[in-house]
């Protein structure tokens, strides 16, 4: 292999190794791996509501603990009927889904939303039977 040729494998190598190093986390983040497989319910007040990427998010007050409720893409979202007209802060919402594998976080992915007895599945194939 001449050194041209070489220095190219190399650079290609390198680039390649930095794309993953940089893609693994985002790849671990999304999917649901980080979550427990049991479904988790909080109830409580909403602080903040965020419709954008990657996912959708609202920090919920729960007995004065703010817990990060990550919802799904935006464009699944409101596709659901959830968007930023439907829900204020400081209503009352439910979120069911599941919760971080790490107990330390108050943080958890749902499934389905629940604002003014109004129901938003998110994630529909993975909502619980009742």
């Amino acid at each position: 292999m001449d050194h041209a040729a070489e220095r190219l494998t190399r650079r290609t190598l390198f680039a390649c190794i930095l794309a993953a190093a940089w893609a693994g986390p985002a790849l671990a983040h999304h999917g649901w791996d980080w979550t427990e497989d049991e479904f988790f319910e909080i109830e409580g007040r909403i602080t903040a509501i965020y419709i954008g990427n990657p996912h959708a998010t609202l920090d919920v007050d729960v007995d004065g603990m703010t817990w990060r409720v990550e919802l799904a893409p935006p464009r699944a979202t409101v596709n659901a009927g959830f968007t930023e007209d439907v829900a204020r802060v400081g209503d009352e919402v439910k979120a069911v889904g599941h919760r971080s594998l790490d107990e330390t976080e108050r943080r958890m992915k749902a499934v389905r939303i629940i604002v003014r007895d109004q129901t938003y599945d998110v994630y529909p194939d993975r909502v619980p039977s009742n």
